[in-house]
């Protein structure tokens, strides 16, 4: 699964996600994509599942491109620990997801397999999804 190999610190603040994205919000390397349209923190489990669900169906024709990386510590408390004592020990990762944000780009494949692939990957996620095209594709 998806992690840094290293961090400048290893517990982080929750923050906020307001706004749109501006950053990762166009197609950069395929011709088809899914684009976020809530604000959602996607765990690095997901971002698996989601990529497995997709090659699989594409039968590993094509390429398939992850534009979120999960670079954000979640910790947890263990159950029944009472209050206070610090911040709990770091439990997963999570990307920070934007409305607007591109998660997956495909190419290679025919128009038909990308929107499959992509609603079969948009499935394991927690997130409302737009199945995008580049604007300049045309089908061959």
């Amino acid at each position: 699964m998806l992690q840094p190999k290293k961090t400048k610190h290893r517990k982080t603040f929750k923050g906020r996600m307001k706004g749109n994205a501006h950053r990762g919000s166009q197609i950069a390397f395929g011709s088809f994509g899914i684009k976020a349209l809530d604000e959602v923190f996607i765990t690095s489990r997901q971002i698996e599942a989601a990529r497995i669900a997709a090659t699989r169906y594409m039968k590993r024709e094509g390429q398939l491109w992850i534009r979120i990386f999960p670079d954000k510590p979640i910790t947890s408390k263990p159950a029944e620990v009472r209050m206070g004592k610090g911040k709990g020990a770091l439990d997963h990762w999570v990307a920070v997801v934007k409305p607007g944000r591109i998660i997956f780009e495909l190419d290679g494949v025919s128009p038909e397999v990308a929107a499959e692939a992509l609603r079969l990957a948009a499935q394991k996620l927690p997130v409302k999804t737009k199945f995008i095209v580049r604007r300049d594709y045309v089908s061959a």
